[in-house]
């Protein structure tokens, strides 16, 4: 079928087009307006290619009555709302707790801002209140079963930067005396153009009052309104295509409004209620909620079959009030995705939240179905059993693609500068105030008690001695602290540093880290484990992405009655740009070495002078990503990972609880069909995990097992899954996250963990057997310090351990690279190679997430002991982390990804040159697959070689 664009002009200006065939008639539609009248108007059709016929039928030009100011109309209905286009200033329009004015064209724009008409629009300011906006009461104007569609013309202004959201509301009273609101349209807006603001709605029930109002953008920002319009909608409400909210959404029956039809109990009961059920809950939307009642099981609740309505490889969000009922504790409730694929089966957690009895909690969330399917089914679960899940409307669709957000500007940082005031205590304690009612004082440390700090010349800078003691604390948040709101820049990384004492000897260590109260939140910048006998470092970092009314560093921790001593208290904001200049020298030197090209053969004594072009073909070094079974069947995720990376880990299908989530019951397809799909692309894996330490990652059925169960289980789990797959996995991770949990140690013993590594080795001796742990690099963590590693590890070795490689997890925010650089030094010492074995960094902004993931490759590839770099995903919505993907759900790379692949790039040597008169050529290159093509007397040769790195210079010889 041949499809072909039609076009309607009058006097050269196109009015519609449309995509026609030689199967159907199509209707042509479209509208024009003619503000003067022209000597001659022509109208004519006109579109497909020369050479094809063009068939027109019932050609109609009517006329439409002009839309007054006062009154628009949409499909020939008019407009309920008065004044609006404020043509009659803020006649009918009541600011909420608010200032409210008119701008035109005669009393003056908004910072030159034309209205949306060209002529007026109102501006609301002094919003102290995200929901302070405009209000309008249309109770005597809108009636129960009827449709009205809303559109208006919005912007932001002021304090602001980027985008933000702009709701349409109502407010509802009802006879009882009772408020309800009804959330009817949003947009994103800014400050550089108008959006348009959409949305309907439908009264089941005529309430006492109803009052529209725009509201939304966050305190201290301006909202500006231009060309209101609600009309009676000329079409029916798709009962399974808007929810209330204006949202399209692909779950039929969304908020109740016909019952329970289309949904169903999950193994549970299943009701449907107005306000006057549970001790008067009131919906947040719509007029009713549902209830999952008489559950037994935590996977009981409320369900609805989706087949049909979703696509795979399309993104999807989802949006659902939820609370709970019959406990006062807060518990998980989750959405999960029951997918029957061919073949196999899997449950997708698609959003998760903590709700309780209290109050209504969003979960919201996001998914992909990657691989074709025959039936999906979405349901609500997570709580014990006896308690029952209250949902308030669902709402799933397609995810909304916004644009990505500009690359921050950041201007006037004076890089490596202190912003702490009097940091060295010579000003007695100027700048210093007490967190709560502790006391604070300066004090003089001994020569003795500095030494040790004093020989690195870093620190002679800044180190004077002098320290402020913190005592009379009555709460561990108590401390030392200083304001330092006005020296902080939006989206710049700041390095934490400050020496502690904490307590007086003999009474242990305590718990002491650096904090940043950042108004209502609590920011981690750094922790240590400390006690009086001598001086720890806390390092760390922060970054702030949003501008904040106060921010406080204050140092905290300890118990009540345990003093803290500070010494050398920075903050300072980090010049990567410069660190990254050292870094590639630093790697020049580590993963370059100097080659010779000889070359042998028949056409060797003629090829003095000959041109010659090197290309590496792939670094040495290691990069990979996770992977899942299912986001493999996405053909272009697929694709992406081939082509951009050479090592892989299975995220779950090696794992016990996956493996065999019942006792008994063994299932290896999900990793035997993965592993053969990294075997056909040449892709080298790592074994995650033979076990895992923390509890809460145990499936239930080991956790009931005790003393030689246990360990019967262990030794079965050794020997089923390394009898296996010996030999097809080159590192194993034996025991994951060892520094932060113990459910084996404490019921088997503490040499469990070296019997692991010990069994393990026997049974697959190529193997490499991985130590894996999370925080060791970031300073963020006292439990997983690189000196509580080094501990862990020898602790092991001592006990048979062949321990042959360090996992340093990196799940990291703001990175610094000289605290991962001392971090990988430290860890360097026992000689093992380190692998960052889950990178992945999270930042809205794409540009600073970019930056970010920059900071750590570059520290990665530099440091002569680390091997290589796993990402843990690189897919939206196929990650552990928001906000960390290299790629968008749609298959953009994102600017992310882009420097991603610009790192990989740059890592490659690429140089061409002439062969010498010894039959020579020279140069450096990184390790790693060559090839070289040579312009020879008798054409073009291609050869390849491989660049090790064993020794400084590596002399080549190719035959040609």
């Amino acid at each position: 079928m041949m499809l072909y664009q039609y076009h309607l002009f009058i006097k050269g200006n196109c009015l519609t087009r449309i995509l026609a065939s030689q199967e159907c008639w199509e209707k042509l539609e479209g509208s024009f307006e003619l503000t003067t009248i022209p000597s001659r108007l022509v109208f004519y059709l006109e579109g497909p290619p020369a050479g094809v016929d063009l068939l027109i039928d019932s050609v109609t030009i009517s006329c439409k009555k002009a839309e007054s100011k006062t009154s628009s109309l949409i499909g020939g209905t008019a407009n309920i709302i008065l004044n609006c286009d404020f043509s009659e200033g803020l006649h009918s329009w009541h600011p909420i707790c608010c200032h409210a004015y008119v701008a035109s064209q005669w009393s003056g724009f908004l910072d030159g801002i034309r209205g949306d008409s060209g002529e007026n629009y109102a501006v609301v300011s002094k919003r102290t209140e995200p929901w302070q906006g405009l209000e309008q009461d249309i109770t005597d104007r809108v009636s129960a079963g009827t449709v009205y569609a809303v559109s208006a013309r919005v912007r932001v202004d002021g304090n602001i930067h980027g985008k933000a959201e702009v709701k349409a509301t109502l407010r509802l009273q009802n006879p009882d005396g009772s408020t309800h609101y009804n959330p009817i349209g949003r947009v994103l807006a800014s400050k550089e153009k108008w959006e348009k603001l959409e949305g309907s709605f439908s009264l089941t029930n005529m309430p006492k009052c109803v009052v529209f109002y725009i509201e939304g953008p966050p305190a201290g920002a301006d909202l500006i309104i231009d060309s209101v319009t609600i009309a009676r909608s000329e079409h029916k409400q798709p009962k399974e295509v808007k929810s209330p909210s204006g949202i399209e959404t692909i779950i039929k029956n969304p908020q109740f409004e016909e019952g329970l039809s289309n949904w169903s109990g999950r193994g549970c009961n299943i009701s449907r209620h107005e306000f006057t059920a549970y001790g008067n809950v009131k919906p947040v939307n719509g007029s009713y909620f549902a209830s999952a009642t008489g559950r037994v099981h935590s996977w009981n609740g409320i369900q609805q079959d989706i087949t049909g309505r979703v696509q795979r490889k399309v993104s999807y969000e989802i949006s659902s009030p939820v609370r709970i009922f019959g406990s006062a504790n807060e518990t998980e409730v989750r959405a999960t995705l029951w997918v029957q694929e061919y073949g196999r089966e899997q449950y997708l957690c698609i959003s998760k939240n903590q709700a309780s009895d209290k109050r209504w909690t969003d979960l919201k969330g996001k998914f992909i179905l990657h691989a074709p399917f025959s039936k999906v089914v979405l349901f609500i679960e997570g709580p014990p059993a006896g308690i029952d899940i209250l949902v308030d409307g669902l709402v799933l669709s397609p995810a909304r693609k916004l644009h990505a957000a500009p690359c921050p500007k950041i201007e006037n940082v004076l890089y490596g500068a202190n912003i702490m005031q009097n940091s060295a205590c010579s000003r007695g304690l100027a700048g210093w105030s007490p967190m709560g009612s502790c006391r604070l004082s300066i004090h003089t440390e001994s020569p003795h008690m500095l030494s040790s700090i004093l020989k690195d010349p870093s620190n002679q800078k800044h180190i004077s001695g002098r320290y402020i003691l913190a005592t009379n604390r009555t709460d561990v948040w108590m401390g030392p602290s200083q304001v330092i709101t006005d020296k902080l820049k939006l989206h710049t990384t700041y390095r934490v540093s400050a020496w502690v004492r904490a307590g007086s000897g003999g009474h242990g260590r305590h718990h002491v880290n650096v904090c940043l109260g950042v108004d209502d939140q609590w920011v981690n910048g750094g922790q240590i484990e400390a006690d009086g006998d001598q001086w720890y470092e806390i390092k760390g970092a922060f970054k702030l992405e949003k501008k904040p009314s106060k921010v406080i560093a204050y140092v905290q921790g300890p118990p009540p009655g345990v003093d803290i001593r500070v010494m050398g208290f920075q903050i300072s904001p980090v010049d990567r740009k410069a660190r990254f200049e050292y870094l590639k020298d630093k790697s020049d030197k580590v993963r370059k070495r100097d080659i010779v090209l000889k070359f042998e053969g028949l056409d060797a004594a003629n090829v003095f002078g000959s041109a010659l072009r090197i290309q590496q073909t792939e670094n040495s070094f290691a990069f990979g990503s996770c992977i899942n079974r299912s986001n493999i069947e996405n053909e272009d995720l697929a694709d992406f990972f081939v082509k951009n990376f050479n090592w892989a880990v299975f995220e779950n299908e090696l794992k016990w609880y996956w493996t065999e989530a019942e006792q008994g019951k063994i299932n290896y397809k999900d990793s035997d069909e993965l592993l053969k799909f990294c075997q056909k692309h040449n892709k080298q894996v790592r074994g995650h995990c033979l076990f895992w330490e923390v509890e809460d990652s145990v499936q239930p059925w080991l956790r009931s097992l005790h003393g030689h169960h246990l360990m019967a289980a262990v030794q079965g789990r050794l020997q089923s899954l390394l009898s296996r797959y010996k030999g097809q996995f080159r590192h194993h991770d034996v025991n994951n996250e060892m520094l932060h949990g113990s459910f084996y140690q404490d019921r088997l013993g503490r040499d469990i963990r070296a019997h692991m590594f010990r069994e393990a080795h026997k049974l697959d001796p190529s193997a490499v057997l991985f130590v894996n742990d999370y925080n060791v690099e970031d300073g963020c963590d006292s439990k997983s310090t690189p000196e509580k590693f080094v501990e862990q590890i020898v602790d092991l070795q001592d006990r048979g351990a062949p321990v042959g490689g360090i996992g340093v997890q990196g799940h990291i925010s703001h990175p610094v690279g000289d605290i991962i650089c001392d971090s990988l030094d430290k860890l360097a010492i026992l000689g093992l190679p380190i692998w960052i074995t889950e990178l992945d960094v999270s930042a809205e902004n794409e540009h600073i997430r970019a930056d970010d993931l920059e900071v750590c490759l570059r520290e990665c590839f530099a440091h002569a002991a680390v091997e290589g770099v796993v990402l843990w995903g690189f897919w939206e919505t196929f990650m552990f982390r928001n906000h960390a993907h290299l790629v968008d759900a749609d298959g953009t790379i994102n600017e992310t990804g882009k420097r991603y692949l610009a790192l990989k790039q740059e890592w490659l040597t690429q140089t061409d040159g002439d062969i010498d008169h010894h039959g020579e050529f020279k140069f450096r290159g990184y390790h790693g697959s060559y090839t070289v093509e040579v312009a020879t007397p008798s054409g073009k040769v291609t050869r390849s070689f491989v660049v090790d790195k064993e020794n400084p210079v590596q002399v080549v010889t190719l035959n040609i």
